[in-house]
């Protein structure tokens, strides 16, 4: 049907960067939200970043500054540019889209994650 693949993660020290990808495929007529999330060991699940079919955008505000999202609707892509990493932005990072299929059925995706780990 749909599927999310996300790419990019890694092992950084603090002050890198690193450049999050994550390509929706299958079925899809359009996509509304592209978006990141990212979950910590023992902690909750947050939101990190959006953007819209329109190119709105928002943010965490631990990372506005810092993190800058895009996409290309061409290719149904979604990538998130980390710079300045902190040790705190260690975690798997999780891709999600709001999507209409090729039938006219809204769905919520989630990515497999990648994870971004960064050292002191």
């Amino acid at each position: 049907q749909v599927q999310l693949v996300e790419s990019g993660g890694g092992l950084v020290q603090a002050g890198g960067s690193l450049r999050l990808s994550c390509t929706a495929s299958g079925s899809i007529r359009s996509i509304n939200v592209m978006g990141w999330y990212r979950q910590a060991p023992g902690k909750q699940r947050e939101l990190v970043a959006t953007i819209t079919s329109s190119m709105a955008a928002n943010y965490a505000d631990s990372v506005k500054g810092r993190f800058t999202i895009s996409r290309d609707n061409a290719r149904n892509t979604v990538y998130l540019q980390m710079n300045s990493l902190k040790p705190e932005d260690t975690a798997v990072y999780l891709c999600n889209a709001d999507l209409w299929s090729t039938r006219g059925i809204p769905y919520n995706y989630w990515g497999q994650g990648t994870q971004v780990t960064v050292t002191v």
